[in-house]
């Protein structure tokens, strides 16, 4: 396994994160604790997580897996905040409120004493950016976190919290995490320039695209049973040029003699902005398909090749999540 810098904090990460959305809700504990083993196994020491994952469950479960292991101080944990963890009106959101609350929970669940990279999950209308970024320097220096952290945020937002961050004097974020793959490219535009200007990690989530750059999915096919049959990712990928794409870069992919699913988590990491993408195992055997990534060398000829066959980011417009 080979380790990177995450921008200028240098910690070095394996060069695959491993996502642990699927613990407690599409994998089970005991398959999650086997990917956990079997991530270990292949060198990764990056992994991703949110106190909204499963309800918290995942949170547990991966607290679980490193307290049993005994790897806390081997381990890069990642968790974030901002998604609703309880009906309350103050139950969601960027406020010190609601960030106090939910770093205390996420840390019980974790069994730790700190997060290393904590994430604002999603962008919160109603609480001015100052506030939380106060907050997030607070519990650096509380020891509590290590690094703040965005996601889902776009590009101009970043910016203006890098630069209340360097006017305050308080942490900045240090790592950004976008959605990218094949057929969502907007980070291309202005996140991935942003990050290199500045020096900030990148690790990107969805680099199969929920499924769709798997080579089970294509205009005229798809599964019975999948992550594209649920609403929220039906309506993310809705559009039929996403599936004329997987059609072509699965042709392209078994010309070549490669696994769709490895090939399009190589594309992802290729990128000269991304410290690493996020593979989001279900079962072991799909974890070792997504490793098997690194033997892939791919070159910027390659790159060039499958880039061709998506379609290039709206330069004109900054997209998070849609």
């Amino acid at each position: 396994m080979d380790f990177v810098t995450v921008g200028r904090t240098g910690v070095q990460v394996s060069r695959l994160c491993l996502g642990t959305m699927s613990f407690g809700n599409y994998s089970d504990p005991a398959t999650s604790k086997a990917m956990f083993a079997r991530a270990r196994e292949h060198g990764i020491n990056f992994f991703d997580c949110a106190n909204s994952y499963a309800g918290g469950k995942a949170e547990a479960i991966l607290g679980d897996c490193i307290a049993e292991s005994k790897s806390r101080d081997d381990i890069i944990l990642v968790s974030k905040v901002c998604r609703p963890m309880n009906p309350g009106v103050n139950g969601r959101g960027l406020s010190r409120k609601h960030i106090m609350q939910e770093v205390e929970a996420s840390l019980r669940r974790l069994k730790t004493d700190r997060i290393d990279f904590y994430f604002v999950h999603h962008y919160d209308p109603l609480t001015p950016a100052e506030e939380t970024l106060r907050v997030f320097d607070d519990l650096r220096r509380q020891g509590k976190i290590l690094y703040p952290a965005a996601s889902n945020w776009a590009a101009w937002r970043i910016a203006r919290a890098l630069g209340i961050s360097e006017r305050e004097t308080l942490a900045r974020f240090e790592l950004l995490q976008p959605m990218y793959n094949l057929v969502k490219r907007q980070p291309e535009v202005e996140l991935f320039p942003l990050a290199v200007a500045e020096k900030l990690g990148v690790i990107v989530y969805s680099p199969l695209a929920s499924g769709l750059l798997t080579g089970l999915y294509g205009v005229d096919r798809a599964p019975e049973k999948g992550r594209l049959n649920e609403p929220r990712y039906q309506k993310r990928y809705a559009d039929r040029s996403n599936y004329e794409i997987a059609d072509r870069f699965t042709e392209f992919a078994e010309a070549n003699g490669l696994s769709p699913s490895s090939l399009a988590v190589a594309w992802a990491m290729s990128h000269p902005a991304v410290t690493a993408p996020i593979i989001g195992a279900e079962t072991v055997a799909q974890l070792d398909g997504y490793v098997d990534a690194l033997k892939i060398p791919m070159t910027v000829g390659l790159r060039a090749e499958i880039t061709a066959l998506s379609n290039a980011p709206d330069e004109s417009i900054e997209r998070t999540v849609d």
